[in-house]
């Protein structure tokens, strides 16, 4: 694996996958290409690489692109792996403007390239796979991978009911669409509490709210340390209609069943693909009259919403199970 530092797409992917992948022979190799030329570090390992298989995640920089073009006929395969539509994420003017610049930089000097380069794009869900085919002949979809162990559910006996919002910058505007839906609930349930895990990045309305906490976001194996340790009630999974968002895993399903919690998600692929609403999660349409409805019932009902929330961590065994991941990849890696 060649990394740009995309840490938690190359974990959730391939990453923790590679112990599974050496019980069965396969040797993986993680390199950093930032740390390093590749002028220089090739003449030392170009005999071990002699016809390996490339995984390259969402970009690569020029001077790593020039040497793997250069040399291309040592290896075997090259597979892109790419888990959003970055050509979307350029497009799309709710997102905030220093993330579109780079997606923008990106769809028009690195990603042509790296299709180029690729036999095979792998991606994380069918709407991505649909789009992508417009770029590449090959393109296969694996989904995300469940990668932290599932908690119990003793948390949901308590009166104490812990909401939270674990997305990043790029889900502001769907979090926003929920503003008047969490204020109605903040109000009328003492017993309720939010994490909107965006520090100064929160609406303002939020950060006012008494029982309403605002952490910034962490680094990526800070987060995993930190979600396996968290204990929620109730996850929000909003997801706007935009191009950028169609192209979106259920990766969000995973997240909210390690933190032992049942979610609330648009009623829309990719949730609308996994979830059975009313069973393990519940499916709200774009109103946020319906997100506060969806808010008090679970509130209300902790016996639902414990049944759900363990209906929910047997979804995400079912459908982030790991050995997906490691039959995809074994198959390539032989």
């Amino acid at each position: 694996m060649l990394s740009d530092g995309a840490h938690p797409t190359e974990d959730i992917y391939f990453r923790e996958l590679i112990p599974r992948l050496a019980q069965v022979g396969q040797r993986t190799v993680y390199l950093d290409t930032r740390a390093r030329s590749p002028w220089r570090y090739w003449p030392l390992q170009a005999y071990a690489w002699r016809g390996a298989n490339v995984v390259i995640t969402r970009s690569l920089s020029a001077s790593w692109l020039d040497w793997l073009t250069r040399f291309r006929g040592w290896f075997g395969e090259i597979y892109y792996l790419l888990d959003d539509d970055l050509l979307a994420a350029a497009r799309d003017p709710s997102l905030p403007e220093e993330y579109r610049l780079r997606m923008q930089a990106l769809v028009c000097e690195i990603q042509p390239r790296l299709f180029a380069l690729a036999d095979e794009v792998v991606v994380c869900s069918e709407n991505l796979a649909t789009t992508t085919r417009q770029h590449h002949r090959q393109v296969s979809v694996l989904p995300p991978s469940l990668i932290s162990p599932l908690p119990d559910y003793s948390h949901h006996r308590g009166e104490r009911v812990e909401i939270g919002f674990h997305g990043t910058r790029a889900h502001l505007a769907d979090l926003e669409a929920l503003l008047p839906a969490i204020q109605a609930v903040h109000d009328a349930r003492s017993e309720s509490g939010f994490e909107i895990m965006l520090g100064a990045n929160a609406p303002d309305m939020l950060s006012r709210l008494d029982r309403v906490s605002c952490p910034d976001a962490r680094m990526w194996a800070d987060f995993l340390t930190y979600q396996r340790q968290r204990r929620l009630h109730i996850g929000l999974a909003p997801l706007l209609p935009t191009a950028f968002n169609r192209g979106k895993s259920w990766i969000k399903l995973l997240d909210i069943a390690v933190m032992g919690g049942v979610g609330l998600y648009s009623a829309r692929a990719p949730y609308s693909q996994v979830i059975t609403d009313g069973v393990d999660g519940l499916l709200v349409e774009d109103d946020a009259k319906a997100w506060e409805e969806a808010l008090h019932r679970l509130i209300r009902y902790p016996d639902e919403r414990e049944r759900m929330a363990r209906a929910a961590g047997q979804r995400a065994r079912e459908v982030g199970d790991p050995a997906i991941a490691e039959v995809f990849w074994r198959q390539r890696g032989e």
